[in-house]
């Protein structure tokens, strides 16, 4: 027999053994679930987006509470089937610590809110309400009742996830409430106790500083609503709290057919001047209680209102925490719905419904210690020419702090001598308003900016006249004895003044201090008759006029056929502007300039920014003189930006005194 017969059936005892290793090994695999660990690479962004991911900014359930729940035995699908026994489960389940069950009680009441404001959208009803009452309840226990304080968690990505579902539910809570609300005004917030739906409100607005003698707001809109085009840049600042913004009613324009009764602004006949017609707030809500067990059983909440501008901290459940705030939404949004545009060119025109006198916006509701800046568009313009200007001033932290913004709106068909005394009215009546006593260094360190014709006006509210006025204005004029002295009494109040003692700075851009020849161009004198001017404004120069018209010019001379308007005024031949190119400016004042250069291969003697030369924008003596390569339109360019705050910051440093706001 051979040795291959033989061990035959020693092979096949080997083979059977081996399969029954194998099929006891896959069965014990198969017994085990199949049980085993793969591993594959995950880019950053994909790491980063599972982790940070959540309810608000995925519209699905954040990597933690997916979590927390698998922790106790509970799927996502079926919580979102079932949200009431899910949520009751995580209350009473063992196995989770405070931070886990809050922080994912918070998201799913949040999801539960989000659920009911698509199922009934702009109803706010109660379900949805009181969905984000309690999302606001258990973020804030989260925060603060946990058995780990905020800044013990500071760096973590859950407590920011929470602070934000806390932000959300505070701004749509309250933004709801105010939505149901009979007045519509935050009349409804501000009484000592409020029932709703088995909540207690309490209310406190001690934190702002609505305006003076204001009708309750119309609106209560959430800035982070609000998107922009046209705005550089959204300032605001991280913190607790929601960002909103109060709309308050002006007063309603005679309307046109082809306009919204609300789009264009007028104000009120007894006042100059609008404060804060559209002013950022930031609210809270605080739940009672100083255990976790009494936060989260009790049914009264206090909701607090801060001025942003005002505020940079709050104290919240004994906890110093910074204020959330939105510093450029309430801008954007006086600017997106004003109407500018289209009255400033009826006011141009001279046509119906267009502005008849300067009024003056503040940007923030007044405050005695910080500065005014005060800002003076150009010809055919308004508060628009600002837009990125006074958003970047007031994104600056600093500027924000020791500065508030005016804007000067004014008809800009209108003599500069007219709207010279005009504005002047304007701004005088204003600071008596808020500050009688002229004290606050409000009233006293204001910083005028003007642009093109809003240059020339704000050089005028800093020069004096004195009498070399009078010989050179009426030198083209044969006089017959006591005619000059006739004719200055009457000519006073345009031609008679001294520097506005409240401003100390002055920023001049694209300025034709001595006029411009474009304003002599065929189109310029084309667009120059096309203005009118209304009967109000006739009225205030018509004596004057009437007056110089009788007077007979010297030979060679015309003497005056019709009342200048503001384009004649901007002649390089204007008598008028280039007697205001001589007045004396206040000897305390110190100015800069900021010109365009259109034309940078010529020298800059005889170049221009395509309207207004360098030899009449420039003016010697300036503390500074930036010339940028630019348009007419130099007051939006960054560098001009860069150049404003950088002057702002010098004067701050300049002038500030020990202990001032830093």
């Amino acid at each position: 027999m051979s040795l291959s017969t033989l061990m035959r059936p020693v092979l096949a005892h080997a083979r059977r053994l081996a399969a029954a290793r194998w099929l006891t090994l896959c069965t014990a695999a198969l017994l085990a679930g199949c049980a085993g660990v793969q591993v594959s690479s995950l880019p950053p962004s994909d790491y980063l987006s599972q982790r940070r991911s959540d309810i608000l900014t995925a519209g699905t359930l954040s990597a933690a509470t997916q979590e927390t729940l698998r922790v106790i035995g509970l799927e996502r699908k079926r919580c979102e089937e079932l949200p009431v026994q899910c949520r009751d489960n995580i209350v009473s389940t063992p196995g989770l610590n405070d931070d886990q069950r809050l922080s994912a009680l918070a998201e799913l009441w949040t999801q539960a809110a989000l659920q009911a404001q698509r199922a009934a959208p702009n109803s706010h009803g109660s379900d949805e309400i009181d969905a984000w009452l309690e999302a606001a309840r258990h973020a804030y226990a989260y925060l603060f009742f946990s058995s780990r304080k905020p800044g013990e968690r500071m760096f973590e990505d859950r407590q920011t996830q929470v602070r934000d579902y806390y932000n959300h539910a505070v701004e749509q809570a309250i933004t709801g409430m105010f939505h149901h609300s009979q007045q519509r005004h935050l009349a409804a917030l501000d009484a000592s106790v409020l029932p709703w739906n088995g909540w207690t409100l309490h209310t406190s607005l001690g934190g702002i500083w609505l305006p003076r003698d204001a009708q309750m707001p119309r609106e209560l809109i959430p800035a982070s609503s609000l998107t922009f085009s046209g705005l550089r840049n959204i300032y605001r600042r991280d913190g607790f709290g929601a960002e909103l913004v109060a709309v308050f009613p002006t007063d309603e324009p005679s309307g046109a057919p082809d306009e919204p009764l609300d789009t264009l602004p007028t104000l009120s006949s007894d006042q100059p001047f609008q404060e804060a017609p559209y002013p950022a707030l930031t609210a809270l809500l605080r739940f009672e209680g100083a255990t976790l067990a009494e936060v989260l059983q009790t049914r009264v909440v206090h909701v607090q209102m801060y001025d942003p501008y005002r505020f940079n901290k709050v104290l919240l459940a004994g906890e110093q925490v910074p204020l959330a705030a939105n510093f450029t939404s309430g801008y954007g949004l006086w600017l997106a719905r004003s109407g500018f545009s289209v009255q400033a060119l009826r006011s141009l025109l001279g046509l119906d419904n267009g502005l008849l006198r300067p009024q003056i916006y503040l940007m923030q509701p007044y405050d005695p210690g910080r500065r005014v800046v005060l800002m003076l568009h150009g010809l055919a313009s308004s508060p628009e020419a600002w837009i990125n200007v006074a958003n970047e001033v007031l994104g600056d932290e600093t500027l924000r702090q020791n500065y508030q913004i005016w804007q000067v709106y004014y008809p800009t068909n209108a003599p500069l001598a007219l709207n010279n005394r005009a504005i002047r009215d304007a701004l005088q009546a204003t600071f008596a308003h808020f500050d009688p006593q002229g004290l606050s260094a409000a009233s006293q360190h204001t910083t005028v900016i003007g642009h093109s014709m809003g240059g020339v006006l704000a050089r005028l509210l800093v020069s004096s006249t004195g009498a070399q006025i009078w010989d050179r204005l009426l030198e083209d004029y044969q006089l017959q004895p006591g005619q000059q002295a006739a004719l200055q009494r009457r000519m006073a109040p345009l031609l008679n003044f001294e520097p506005l003692p409240s401003i100390t700075d002055a920023i001049f851009i694209a300025a034709p201090h001595r006029g411009t020849a474009f304003a002599n161009h065929r189109i310029a004198r084309w667009a120059a008759n096309l203005i009118t001017l209304p009967f109000s404004m006739l009225e205030q120069v018509g004596d004057v006029t009437r007056a110089l018209a009788q007077l007979k010019p010297r030979p060679g001379k015309q003497g005056l056929l019709r009342i200048p308007n503001s384009i004649d005024n901007l002649s390089d031949e204007d008598p008028f502007v280039r007697l205001a190119s001589n007045l004396p400016l206040a000897p305390q004042l110190r100015y800069h300039s900021i010109i365009g250069d259109a034309e940078p291969g010529l020298p800059l003697a005889d170049s221009s920014d395509g309207i207004v030369p360098y030899a009449s924008a420039h003016l010697p003596g300036a503390a500074s003189e930036l010339v940028i390569a630019s348009g007419h339109s130099v007051q939006e360019h960054p560098q001009a930006i860069i150049e404003i705050r950088r002057i702002l910051h010098e004067q701050l440093q300049r002038t500030q005194p020990a202990g001032a706001r830093p």
